[in-house]
C-alpha cells in the first residue's frame, strides 16, 4: 500500500477543495435558511463542475465519467464532505448501480445521468423497512405482460431535484428453512410515470435543504425494459454497485470532521480566559489531540478500504468498519468542538450546530452503525462457525 498520495491524488484534493472553498461554503447560510437549493444555483453549480471535468467522476471514462479509482473517489468524496450536502449534491456523482443498465436503457438513463442531462435517486426504505430490506412491501406483479407495481417509499434523497427513480420492491416469496424470503427487483421509474408521484416528504433536522421526498405507487405499469439488471435479481445488482456507498459516507463525514475541528483549533488560539490562550489549558489541549488522531485514524480506515476494493481484495468488513468509525467519529468532533467554543457554538453566527445536527443522520442512513457492527461481527465470526 502506497501512503502518500500521488500528483494526480494531490491535484484531485486540492482542485475539489478549491471548488468547495470558493463555491460551495458563501451559499451555505442561504440554502440552510431557504430549505431548498434554487434551480439556478444548482445549475450554476453543475454547469462549473462540467467545465471542471469532474462531473460524474465516480463513472468508467468508457461511458464518459471521470474515471477516478475508489481511492480517488474517496479523496474526492471526503473534499466535498467540507461543504453543504444540499450544494455538494450537484457536484454529480450519479449511482453507480447504472452501469448495469443494457441495450436501450443506456441511452435513456446511464447516458443522460453521466452527462448531467438527468438526475437519478435511489429508491429503497419504506415506512417498514429500513434495514431489513427484504421486508419491503412495495409490490410488482404481472399483469397482461407487464409489471403494476403498488407501495411507498420514504427517506429518498434528492428525490426533489431526481427525473428518474432506482427502485426496489418485492416480485416474489420463496420458502426456505428459515422462513418466507422475498424476492427483489430493481425498475427504472421516470417522474411524472402514470400511477407513479413524488409527494414532499418530512422535516428533517439534518441537512437543511437537502429534502427526502415520498414516492407512492398506485398499479403503476411499467415494462420489461424498465427493469434494471435481472427479474428478481435486485439482491445481486445491490451487491454488485452499491456495495461502495458506505465509502462515501464514511469519506464525507472524514471531510466535515475535519472542518469541525479546524474551527476548533483557530479558536482555541484566540480566544482567551484568565489571561491566556484556551488552547493552553489541558482540558482543551487534550481534546485537540484526541479530535486530531481520530480524524486521522478514520482518514486511513476509509482509504485503506478503498485501496482494497481497488486491489479487488475483500473489503465488506473493512468498508464497514470505516462507516462505523467516522460516522461516530464525527459526532464526537462536532460535540467537542461546540464544547470548546462553549454558547457561541450553538449560534447561528457559526456553522457548528449545523455540522452537530447534520452529524445525526449519518449513523442511520446507508446501514445504521448497528447494522455495520453485524456486518463485522459477522465477518469475525463465520470463519469460525459462529
Amino acid at each position: 500500500m502506497q501512503f502518500g498520495a500521488t500528483p494526480e491524488q494531490d491535484m484531485i484534493v486540492e482542485t475539489v477543495r478549491s471548488f468547495v472553498e470558493q463555491e460551495i461554503y458563501p451559499l451555505e447560510d442561504k440554502i440552510e435558511k431557504l430549505g431548498y437549493v434554487p434551480k439556478d444555483i444548482a445549475d450554476d453549480i453543475k454547469s462549473k463542475v462540467k467545465a471542471m471535468g469532474f462531473y460524474a467522476a465516480n463513472f468508467p471514462e468508457a461511458v464518459g465519467g471521470g474515471g477516478l479509482n475508489h481511492v480517488e473517489f474517496a479523496l474526492l468524496e471526503r473534499e466535498l464532505g467540507r461543504g453543504s450536502m444540499a450544494l455538494t449534491h450537484f457536484f454529480g456523482r450519479p449511482q453507480n448501480i447504472l452501469m448495469a443498465c443494457e441495450g436501450a436503457q443506456i441511452e435513456r438513463y446511464l447516458a443522460p445521468a453521466v452527462s448531467g442531462e438527468k438526475m437519478d435517486a435511489l429508491a429503497m426504505t419504506e415506512p417498514d423497512a429500513g434495514s431489513d430490506v427484504r421486508s419491503m412491501t412495495t409490490t410488482a406483479k404481472r399483469d397482461a405482460g407487464d409489471w403494476l407495481i403498488n407501495g411507498t417509499k420514504h427517506f429518498i434523497s434528492g428525490g426533489d431535484h431526481a427525473d428518474f427513480f432506482i427502485v426496489f420492491v418485492a416480485t416474489g416469496v420463496d420458502e426456505t428453512a428459515h422462513g418466507p424470503k422475498k424476492r427483489i427487483t430493481c425498475f427504472l421509474v421516470d417522474r411524472g410515470h402514470p400511477g407513479f408521484s413524488v409527494l414532499p416528504g418530512y422535516q428533517s433536522v439534518s441537512h437543511s435543504g437537502y429534502p427526502n421526498v415520498i414516492l407512492k405507487f398506485e398499479n403503476c405499469r411499467v415494462p420489461d425494459e424498465q427493469v434494471l439488471g435481472a427479474v428478481d435479481g435486485g439482491f445481486e445488482v445491490m451487491n454488485s454497485w452499491l456495495y461502495a456507498t458506505r465509502i462515501t459516507v464514511a469519506a464525507m463525514a472524514v471531510g466535515r470532521a475535519r472542518r469541525a475541528f479546524d474551527y476548533a483549533l483557530h479558536y482555541a488560539t484566540e480566544r482567551q480566559q484568565f489571561g491566556k490562550q484556551i488552547g493552553k489549558f489541558q482540558g482543551v489541549s487534550f481534546k485537540l489531540a484526541d479530535l486530531v488522531t481520530e480524524i486521522d485514524a478514520a482518514d486511513w480506515l476509509t482509504l485503506a478500504a478503498a485501496w482494497r476494493l481497488d486491489e479487488g481484495l475483500p473489503a465488506n468488513r473493512e468498508i464497514a468498519s470505516a462507516k462505523l468509525y467516522a460516522t461516530e467519529l464525527l459526532a464526537r468532533v462536532t460535540d467537542e468542538a461546540i464544547q470548546i467554543y462553549g454558547g457561541m457554538g450553538l449560534m447561528d453566527d457559526l456553522p457548528l450546530a449545523r455540522f452537530w445536527r447534520d452529524a445525526r443522520v449519518e449513523r442511520i442512513w446507508d446501514g445504521t452503525s448497528e447494522i455495520q457492527r453485524h456486518i463485522i461481527s459477522r465477518d469475525l465470526l463465520r470463519p469460525l462457525g459462529g
